[in-house]
Order: C-alpha cells, then sequence, then structure tokens
C-alpha cells in the first residue's frame, strides 16, 4: 500500500473534502483526488460517496480512516521526535486542558513533566470552550471528544465512559417513580436516561434535585446519598470497588475521548513532542482503569 496516498487519503477524509483539504495543506486539488482515486484501485474499493455537494465516507473508507489515522499521527509523532533528538526541551509551553482532567490529573501530569524538562517553562490553563491555538498561542490543547478542526491534528490519549451510579441507601423504584438526581449544570424537570446492564438496555426515569457546577461536587452529593447521578467511570471506580456507591448502568453512546491536539501546519517543538511523549508514558493503555489508578480518585 503507497503510505503517500494513504495520508492522502487521511487528509481529504478528516477535511471531509479535496477542496478543504487543498486549501489547508497548500497541495493541489487534482492531485489529492488523484492519490485517492489510485488508492481505490489499488484496494479494489470505493473508498468516497461522491456525488451532491458533500463528500461522505463509504461503510469500507469508515473503517480505513478509523484504523489508520492514528498510526499515521504515531508516525508523524515519532518523525518529529527522531528529528528534535540532541535537543533538550526548552521555553515556554503553553497548554489549554478541560477543567475535569486539570482538577483530577493535570496537577501530577504537571509536576512529573517540570521535574523531567527543568528547562520548560510549563503554563496550564483549565478550560472548557474552544480556543483558537494560533491566537491565543497556546501550543497544544486537551479536548473532550473535539469536534473536527482542519487546521489541527493529534491524537486520542485517553478513553472513558458515562455510568449512572448512587449511593447503597438509593434504590430503583419498584413502581416507576423517578429516582432523585444529581446533575451538572441546567436541570430539566424530569429526564430519562438510557443505560445497558447485564440485563440489557434500561430507561431510568429521574428528577432532579440538586444542580451543581462541577463532577467532583456531583460525586460527592452522590456519596451523601442525595440521588443518582450520570460520572465518568474513571472518577468513581475506587468507590464501585469500596461499595460505597451502586452501580445502575452504563450510559448508552456516551464513550469520552480525550485528545492531544495541535496545529496542523507547525512542526513540532522539542518541547511539544516531549509532552506527548509524557502522556504516552503516563497512560500507555489509554484505559478508564489506567486514569483511575493515575489520579487516585478517593
Amino acid at each position: 500500500m503507497d503510505l503517500l496516498a494513504l495520508a492522502d487519503f487521511n487528509l481529504v477524509a478528516r477535511h471531509e473534502g479535496f477542496g478543504r483539504a487543498a486549501r489547508a495543506s497548500g497541495r493541489p486539488k487534482a492531485t489529492l483526488s488523484r492519490r485517492v482515486s489510485e488508492l481505490e484501485a489499488s484496494l479494489d474499493l470505493r473508498l468516497f460517496e461522491r456525488g451532491g455537494r458533500a463528500l461522505k465516507l463509504t461503510e469500507e473508507g469508515r473503517a480505513l480512516f478509523e484504523r489508520t489515522s492514528a498510526l499515521l499521527t504515531d508516525l508523524e509523532e515519532t518523525a518529529s521526535a527522531i528529528a528534535s533528538r540532541g535537543q533538550t526541551p526548552r521555553g515556554r509551553l503553553r497548554i489549554s486542558a478541560p477543567l475535569l482532567f486539570s482538577q483530577t490529573a493535570m496537577g501530577k501530569l504537571a509536576a512529573d513533566f517540570a521535574l523531567k524538562h527543568p528547562e520548560v517553562r510549563l503554563e496550564v490553563t483549565t478550560e472548557d470552550r474552544p480556543v483558537d491555538m494560533v491566537e491565543e498561542a497556546y501550543d497544544l490543547v486537551i479536548r473532550v471528544n473535539p469536534d473536527p478542526d482542519e487546521s489541527l491534528v493529534g491524537r486520542a490519549f485517553l478513553r472513558d465512559r458515562l455510568v449512572v451510579v448512587a449511593s447503597p441507601e438509593v434504590k430503583p423504584s419498584t413502581e416507576g417513580a423517578p429516582a432523585p438526581a444529581v446533575v451538572r449544570g441546567r436541570a430539566e424537570e424530569s429526564e430519562t436516561w438510557h443505560v445497558a446492564t447485564a440485563g440489557g438496555p434500561s430507561a431510568i426515569a429521574v428528577r432532579p434535585v440538586l444542580s451543581l457546577s462541577s463532577l467532583p461536587m456531583v460525586r460527592d452529593a452522590v456519596r451523601m446519598g442525595a440521588g443518582v447521578a450520570r460520572l465518568p467511570i474513571s472518577l468513581v471506580s475506587h468507590d464501585l470497588a469500596a461499595g460505597r456507591l451502586d452501580h445502575w448502568g452504563d450510559v448508552e453512546g456516551s464513550e469520552i475521548a480525550l485528545w492531544a491536539l495541535y496545529p496542523s501546519r507547525r512542526l513540532l517543538s522539542a518541547r511539544v513532542s516531549a509532552f506527548l511523549d509524557h502522556l504516552r508514558e503516563a497512560f500507555p493503555d489509554g484505559s478508564p482503569e489506567e486514569l483511575a489508578r493515575y489520579v487516585g480518585n478517593g
């Protein structure tokens, strides 16, 4: 398989069109189209549905993109790391990270990194809003399930999922009455949460009684018996193992991925490469259980 053609296919798939990919990469649209056609011919597969105004991946194209995009990113990072070998990471490294990850893991990550790389001045800003990396001078951003952005590339380094939990004192109603719930952010009068259990799919009717602004606050309220809540498994796995909380089911369609992103046109600096390596060393498997062990969420 032609690795360059595969890289061009990923470029077009990521930008959802030949024109957008050409503008983002500065490469001729005709060249990208030819490369993708050659890849399709070599695989004897149609990778894109052509026609209309939108370019969509076929089922085979989506499978190829999902399985190769991370590999190509790893190759790019490896090449950059090799190119920067011999360079001591130094200078300012600005990172934007989401609130929950910052509250639970970023302090430890930052301290370990600072001890390993004393010549890097690490600055971490905590925020969940989208940021403009170029305008706001960030070198790296960490985001949860980010929307596609043609100006950024990166890799998922951690995965998590939401579960419904409650203290042992709170029991599901046998008469179908809504369970008291603790929620993050604005609460509705009533909600239905769809979960997967050992016995199959289930629906839980809830009535929010507490609305709090952070997930650690929600967890603490649930520990006190205030109601049920949807929380990341990494945040409550120790409570579940210790019997402080009961597991009511996994929230359907709640897979969470944390991505480390950086500008696609920028050659990775030694300090950015060093921090990406630091993330890989901290979370080699990228599983929720690994994150739970790292943060020790007692």
